[in-house]
């Protein structure tokens, strides 16, 4: 069953376009396969990126379960027949502004992970889950194909495919129930040690 990959903003892919376009910002990027690509580059597959909050190690925050906020868009950027990078997008007071190219090991993990949900027989809506305390990245497959890709949490039956690396003890690439896999990742959040207390 063929993802149903969101529409992103125009101003967000459009903000992309102008940035591969520019020399300068192609060339200051910290992506050398980027840099030395052959080829036209083309911004592809964009998700959009949440951020999981309200998660402690004492369990989700007082205002209910756990919160997810949009905190931009990432594009792959393929050049020929593979991702060579990925671009990020950011909502500033003046609208969608490109950020920053980044490559590495969540490229080739994003790819790996959306092609494995291809294979699945239920239609998902794909977006990305960050997890901060955790340095975690997740696949994030949303059950409302139709939904507004910008808002919304992890519904019990979402399904969470964590990003390679993951943290240790959690499987990369294996599919999770949101209700089965949020509780795991709440007890390994380490709380941050208070003011003037021993480390």
């Amino acid at each position: 069953m063929p993802l149903h990959v969101p529409p992103a903003p125009a101003p967000a892919l459009r903000s992309v376009l102008a940035a591969l376009g520019s020399p300068t910002a192609v060339r200051e990027a910290r992506t050398p396969s980027l840099r030395a690509a052959q080829g036209p580059a083309t911004p592809e597959l964009p998700l959009p990126v949440h951020v999981l909050d309200g998660i402690t190690a004492t369990g989700p925050s007082a205002t209910g379960p756990s919160v997810t906020r949009l905190a931009g868009w990432r594009f792959l950027i393929r050049c020929g027949d593979r991702a060579v990078a990925a671009a990020e997008t950011r909502l500033t007071p003046d609208g969608w502004a490109f950020s920053h190219f980044f490559e590495g090991p969540y490229i080739t993990s994003t790819e790996q992970a959306l092609r494995q949900a291809e294979t699945m027989q239920q239609p998902f809506q794909p977006r990305l889950l960050s997890v901060p305390g955790l340095y975690m990245l997740t696949l994030w497959l949303h059950g409302d194909p139709a939904a507004d890709a910008s808002a919304g949490h992890p519904e019990p039956t979402d399904l969470l495919v964590p990003l390679a690396p993951a943290p240790p003890g959690i499987a990369a690439h294996r599919p999770h129930q949101a209700a089965d896999l949020l509780p795991v990742l709440t007890h390994r959040v380490t709380p941050a040690p208070l003011l003037g207390s021993p480390a």
